[in-house]
């Protein structure tokens, strides 16, 4: 059986993942500062990587499905560093959308249960339109 405890690596990997996306929202508020968006970058990818464990990372990323999504990630990545940062977080964008869409059914289930925002997701458009990806699996 799957043990789900949080040890210190997972929160300490939750921590970075965090900041990732902390300093990488910061970087786009900054007029897209390629420094902190490459910070954020690092800090993601070293979260994501403690959180889930190494080797699960690099089965998740290199996955034939996720291809797609971790090169454009990655060519995204390399934009930013090169000193395109606008170019680069469209693709990191992309890459990041086709790396996780298989988490968003998940994702819709969480935000159906919050109190204020259930209740828009429960309304009828808006429900057939997440219902197409309720049966889906997620990809870890």
């Amino acid at each position: 059986m799957l043990s789900f405890e949080m040890n210190d690596r997972k929160k300490i990997g939750l921590g970075l993942t965090g900041f990732g996306v902390f300093f990488s929202f910061l970087g786009i508020i900054f007029f897209f500062d390629k420094g902190l968006i490459a910070m954020g970058n690092i800090l993601f990818f070293s979260g994501v990587a403690l959180t889930i464990g190494l080797k699960s990372s690099l089965q998740f990323f290199s996955k034939r499905s996720n291809f797609k999504g971790t090169i454009a990630f990655g060519l995204g990545f390399l934009l930013v560093i090169i000193g395109w940062p606008i170019l680069g977080m469209i693709l990191e964008a992309y890459g990041f959308v086709v790396l996780f869409s298989g988490f968003w059914p998940t994702l819709v289930v969480f935000l159906q249960k919050i109190p204020i925002l259930g209740w828009i997701f429960q309304q009828p458009y808006i429900r057939t339109f997440f219902d197409r990806y309720r049966g889906k699996r997620v990809p870890v």
